[in-house]
């Protein structure tokens, strides 16, 4: 493996990358997109074999973790090819690690060949735990279906992370509860913020919004949090919890920022690599990629990360918490 070259203009290490597989989804999350999408031509997204070379690219330029995301990455016909791809590059000791950040729908299908394959830790993205809420948050989604993908993941031996997005008024009552439930089930859970990315319809994430310092305060009064030394290669916060013995985190792009020492890039299903999630600028890697081939594809991203910026801008008080940015969370991979 060649050493790292992923250096950013602020001194940070590059190392972490989340590709978005797919914009498609199973789900429409009032958050996270409107109830009638209009999707990506398959024509122009990246075939399996692409996005693998850019997984390879990326490795051999020093990148230790993979995230593969969505929309849901889990309804990408063929998807295992990709992972059983990256599972291999973790057994040679190329990659530290391949995770996945699902809805859960897929999991009762996949979860012993995703284990098989050489992922050991997902990120299960649920909001509730009451079935009707599920279905209105979701819009599509059935909560029995994913709970019977939880246990089916447990069973094949997958770490399992809950990401629950924080919404006023809808299950701001709950989190307390869920947090008893995931300590029950062995299961660490990360409360987020809403994100200001791409146009929702008819909801409104004003809204939406409650700050998770709000979340934070309220929880410690039933909680024992004791903040934690874990680090993950994401950008929550982390506390144990007395309670349960599990760790609880937190994601706050909009009350405090996690720039500082982000480490990550994202990459659409398209191509496009975005340095920041907050923010438009990005570098074409299918065209570096379909005109240069391996040795130009690296070139380019080692040019694109030359330009990282510091960090983005959410800021709700300055009413751009409904749409930040054009492109929806689904297209950017979370």
């Amino acid at each position: 493996m060649q050493q790292n070259q992923l250096i950013d203009p602020f001194g940070r290490l590059v190392d972490y990358v989340r590709i978005s597989v797919t914009d498609r989804c199973d789900f429409r999350c009032v958050y996270c997109m409107a109830e009638q999408m209009t999707f990506l031509p398959k024509k122009e997204l990246l075939t399996l074999e692409e996005i693998a070379d850019v997984c390879d690219s990326f490795i051999e330029l020093g990148t230790k973790k993979i995230r593969l995301t969505g929309g849901e990455p889990l309804v990408r016909r063929n998807i295992m090819h990709l992972i059983n791809h990256l599972g291999a590059q973790v057994k040679n000791q190329n990659l530290e690690e391949v995770t996945i950040t699902t809805n859960g729908s897929q999991l009762p299908k996949y979860a012993v060949p995703l284990f098989d394959a050489g992922v050991r830790r997902i990120n299960v993205s649920i909001d509730t735990l009451q079935p009707e809420k599920f279905t209105q948050i979701t819009r599509w989604g059935k909560l029995d279906v994913v709970l019977e993908g939880l246990v089916a993941a447990k069973k094949a031996g997958l770490k399992i992370k809950l990401n629950t997005v924080a919404l006023k008024g809808v299950n701001d009552n709950e989190l307390s509860s869920m947090l008893i439930w995931a300590g029950e089930q062995g299961f660490d859970m990360t409360i987020i913020e809403v994100m200001p990315m791409g146009d929702i319809g008819s909801e409104n994430r004003l809204d939406q919004y409650m700050s998770v310092s709000e979340v934070q305060n309220k929880l410690s009064q039933s909680f024992s949090l004791h903040e934690s030394e874990h680090k993950s290669s994401g950008p929550a916060r982390y506390f144990n919890v007395g309670e349960t013995g599990q760790r609880l985190g937190f994601i706050t792009p909009l009350t405090h920022n996690f720039c500082e020492s982000c480490n990550r890039v994202r990459m659409t299903c398209t191509g496009q690599l975005y340095l920041c999630l907050g923010q438009d600028d990005n570098a074409n890697l299918a065209l570096a990629l379909r005109s240069g081939g391996k040795e130009g594809l690296k070139t380019a991203i080692i040019e694109a990360i030359s330009r990282k910026p510091l960090g983005h801008d959410f800021a709700i008080e300055r009413g751009l918490s409904n749409q930040a940015v054009s492109r929806h969370m689904s297209v950017t991979g979370g």
